[in-house]
């Protein structure tokens, strides 16, 4: 069975070499992250030539995502790496303290703390697992009172509950790290902690100044991002549901019920989607998932998510490959159980504005109402493959392009599977019959099944998708 949901898997000291890698990607990884938090524009360029190498070596398909780091809203270090607190302690975060911070205070990364917060406010540290209370805000010094204590280490996050920090999403670093996305050829740039469209829209011109053409994915982990949410999806190619930092700002009973709707909204749309953060998170140390973690898997499947991602369980885990794979056991047999009544309700009412578009809908409808084995989508840019992966019709799509760039970027697209393919055919029958070659040499179709069929007249123009055609494998007439 051909896995719809995708797996993006971020590459760490885990996996950060090409066997561990070529395992992972065998296992099942469509995309790998690479997290710019940490190395230099030479180590990205070299891990994006190993996850292509691994790629080759397993005979698949694999995009990459570059993650900005985006602002470092972070304590500084402690002399001895950690400090513990109590409930009830004093405690100063101090963005002009340029010491190793103690048991009394610690310094910023981000200076202008002081300036985003006022007494009453209350901040989360290092995902939440502390509470401070601020009780007096003098110059560079931002007082606080333990509420929730325990052990306080280097670099830790720190969010004020509500949102409202005034960091941009674009440091000067992540301005830098854009060039090099670009350079290393990034199928796709995670942009972090954006706080409004306009966020999106200076990245898209960092990355086409820098001659890249990443799909962009807006990371939902701002409070501030909710109440515009509408208009960054707008503007971006892609979203991630980044729970983690999402879920210390805006409370974590919220999530499930945000996930839903980001997912509903971005598929809607015609954009890409990431669940994301701690979905096989005891799999780091455990060589089993825990039910609660299968459940939450399945779950965003069943929401229709187009892919879920796995963090420190592939980047530091003992169990990389492990998870991977049990990650794709649970994809498929949620697949297996996914019944969405208001499919083909958005076959029929969904209004299209494309003439790709609507061929992409009436492969779709056609599919749902035959017994079809395959659909076939022959494109360029792969917008038809996108427009039918936003409808969920329980045949596998197979994106057929010369593209290398279409090839990689698809592997985000639920249900989609990029295949290879160039045809010097200028006439649609011919293409279409070596089409249907490929694929049953590839032993995904046989003689006797049914495909649905997509193509141009236009042979090797993008957007032009605009035949459709009902076929039987092996009947099909050149003329």
């Amino acid at each position: 069975m051909l896995r719809r949901t995708k797996i993006v898997a971020t590459l760490g000291p885990a996996s950060n070499t090409p066997e561990a890698l070529e395992r992972i990607v065998r296992a099942g990884v469509d995309v790998v992250r690479l997290n710019f938090s940490h190395g230099t524009a030479e180590d990205h360029q070299r891990r994006a030539e190993m996850v292509r190498a691994a790629a080759r070596m397993a005979g698949r398909t694999v995009g990459i995502l570059a993650d900005l780091q985006g602002p470092k809203i972070r304590v500084r270090k402690f002399e001895k790496g950690e400090i513990e607190l109590a409930p009830g302690d004093h405690f100063i975060l101090d963005a002009a303290w340029d010491k190793p911070g103690n048991q009394e205070r610690v310094g910023l990364d981000y200076q202008e703390l002081p300036n985003d917060v006022a007494v009453g406010d209350v901040l989360l540290l290092n995902d939440g697992m502390l509470e401070f209370h601020v009780t007096a805000v003098r110059g560079s010094e931002v007082h606080c009172t333990v509420v929730r204590g325990g052990a306080l280490s280097n670099n830790k996050g720190i969010n004020r509950k509500g949102g409202g920090l005034t960091a941009p999403a674009l440091t000067d670093k992540d301005k830098e790290d854009i060039k090099t996305a670009a350079q290393i050829g990034a199928d796709f740039l995670a942009i972090s902690f954006p706080r409004c469209a306009g966020d999106i829209e200076l990245a898209r011109e960092l990355m086409q100044a820098a001659g890249g053409r990443s799909l962009l994915v807006a990371k939902i982990e701002r409070a501030e991002a909710i109440p515009v949410l509408d208009e960054i999806i707008a503007a971006a190619d892609a979203i991630m549901v980044a729970r983690g930092d999402l879920a210390v700002e805006v409370g974590e009973a919220a999530v499930p019920g945000l996930q839903k709707r980001m997912i509903r909204l971005a598929r809607a749309r015609a954009k890409l989607v990431i669940t994301a953060t701690q979905m096989m998170e005891s799999m780091i140390s455990n060589p089993i998932p825990t039910r609660a973690e299968v459940s939450d898997v399945a779950n965003a499947v069943l929401d229709g998510t187009d892919a879920v991602m796995l963090s420190a369980e592939t980047a530091v885990g003992e169990y990389p490959v492990e998870t991977v794979t049990a990650m794709a056991r649970i994809c498929r047999q949620a697949e297996r159980e996914r019944v969405d009544s208001l499919e083909d309700r958005r076959l029929v009412d969904n209004k299209c504005s494309r003439i790709d578009q609507s061929i992409a809908m009436s492969a779709l409808y056609a599919a749902s109402h035959f017994n079809v084995k395959a659909i076939v989508a022959l494109t360029q840019s792969g917008s038809t493959a996108l427009w039918m992966s936003r409808v969920s019709a329980g045949v596998p799509i197979f994106a057929l392009t010369p593209v290398q760039e279409t090839l990689t970027k698809v592997t985000l697209f639920s249900g989609v599977h990029p295949i290879a393919f160039h045809s010097a055919s200028q006439y649609p029958s011919v293409v279409l019959h070596e089409a249907e070659q490929e694929l049953k040499r590839l032993g995904m179709v046989e003689d006797g099944d049914l495909m649905v069929m997509t193509v141009g007249e236009a042979i090797g123009e993008s957007g032009h998708t605009n035949t459709l055609k009902i076929v039987r494998v092996g009947e099909l007439q050149i003329n």
